[in-house]
């Protein structure tokens, strides 16, 4: 038997890369077209943040937290877990991050949405919009059918990315909570698409170190009083 240090993270993948996007291509058909309501209820999210409020942060959080039970269930459960056994954590990764959401963001309504008026905020507002807007468009950039796209609300990656632009514009302690999840799904992530080879392996990680670096700069300024 050989050495386990001999061994890397393709030698423990247990699908291919043809694989995996064939279950995005399949997914997306199956559902169509769930698609669009993901789409529209993106672009609620964009309403309401150019208005801060307790109602306008209980919408944002609802309908985050159904995207992350709708991925759970309809991604993680039905599709993802018929090629990889570790999916079935996933789930609960998921499903706990959507609870957090509703208890914090929902019944409490702590998740208090400012306009991006400096260029910390700035940032997660355009971490959102890239999300929503252009990760669905990176696949078919680097070769993969427009069938295999990944869409917000629909499709893991961009909603994590999307959940951490809305926490970097949601300042408070209990955005650190939330930001625990979204941040293991990253480097899961990373790690997946670099051991299938893929060219985007390294986008999650970073998009997972960028939103750290802002969330800990803002608590800094904040800590501070310096936050406007």
């Amino acid at each position: 038997m050989s050495e386990w240090w001999t061994y890397t993270l393709s030698d423990l993948l247990m699908f291919s890369a043809q694989t995996y996007y064939r279950l995005f291509e399949l997914y997306n058909r199956e559902i169509w077209p769930a698609q669009i309501l993901a789409i529209g209820l993106g672009i609620v999210v964009l309403l309401c943040l150019q208005r801060a409020g307790a109602w306008q942060g209980r919408i944002v959080a609802a309908i985050l937290a159904a995207c992350w039970i709708w991925v759970a269930w309809a991604f993680h459960i039905e599709r993802y877990a018929t090629i990889n056994w570790a999916a079935r954590y996933f789930v609960l990764g998921f499903a706990t991050e959507a609870l957090l959401l509703i208890w914090i963001g929902v019944v409490r309504g702590q998740l208090l949405f400012r306009p991006a008026a400096n260029p910390l905020r700035r940032a997660g507002f355009y971490l959102f919009l890239f999300a929503l807007a252009l990760q669905p468009l990176i696949g078919p950039a680097i070769g993969r059918p427009w069938p295999q796209a990944e869409i917000f609300g629909i499709a893991p990656d961009p909603t994590v990315v999307a959940t951490l632009g809305i926490l970097l514009l949601a300042p408070g302690r209990m955005r650190w909570l939330l930001l625990c999840v979204p941040i293991i799904w990253c480097v899961i992530s990373g790690a997946t698409l670099w051991a299938m080879g893929s060219a985007d392996a390294l986008l999650m990680p970073l998009i997972a170190l960028l939103a750290l670096l802002l969330a800990a700069r803002q608590a800094r300024l904040t800590a501070a009083g310096r936050t406007r």
